[in-house]
């Protein structure tokens, strides 16, 4: 999918006041609901951009300390960064970023996951916003289930606390998919 230029208000002057902040390249690896509304397209709000990485490490701790939920930034513009300290994300996830908005700020390089990681990402706590993510990314990209499965066999499942039940999860879900892909062929 083709990305935006720029987010839309308030990401956009909540980035801008990040990227002022950091005096050097800074890459932040996104994944969650701000990707999957902003990159990929889902019409759906969300307050927070969940990140995995942030590198080079000070330019990480600048970010984080303006732009952590309660701080005053957070508080001006209603958003905020939440790192997330332990994801299931796939482990060669870092291969296959996007950035979401090439040039749009001098320092900061907003990467998204791929959509295959993106639902992979998703697996574990299974809620129905994840689902509906989930069905969502099946439906626009169109997800091939082939890589998905190939991806949570070989890079995910080995790192999971319980594979068996995100296994189940991953027949669910599949099956899910299908059965929406069957009532659209109709």
């Amino acid at each position: 999918m083709p990305p935006n230029k720029r987010p839309p208000e308030p990401w956009d002057s909540f980035l801008k006041e990040l990227d002022a902040a950091v005096g050097e390249t800074t890459r932040m690896d996104c994944i969650g609901g701000f990707v999957v509304a902003q990159f990929y397209g889902l019409g759906r709000p969300t307050a927070d951009v969940d990140v995995i990485e942030i590198a080079p490490r000070k330019a990480a701790d600048t970010i984080m300390a303006i732009g952590l939920r309660g701080s005053p930034l957070s508080k001006k513009y209603g958003i905020y960064l939440d790192r997330v300290g332990i994801a299931a994300i796939s482990e060669d996830y870092e291969e296959r970023l996007v950035e979401m908005f090439p040039n749009a700020y001098q320092h900061l390089r907003l990467m998204a996951v791929d959509p295959y990681d993106l639902a992979l990402s998703k697996l574990e706590r299974n809620g129905q916003k994840d689902r509906d993510d989930v069905r969502f990314l099946a439906r626009s990209v169109p997800l091939d289930l082939d890589i998905l499965k190939q991806r949570y066999q070989t890079e995910l499942r080995w790192q999971l606390g319980v594979p068996e039940r995100e296994d189940l999860t991953l027949k669910l879900w599949l099956e899910m998919i299908q059965e929406d892909r069957g009532k659209n062929s109709t």
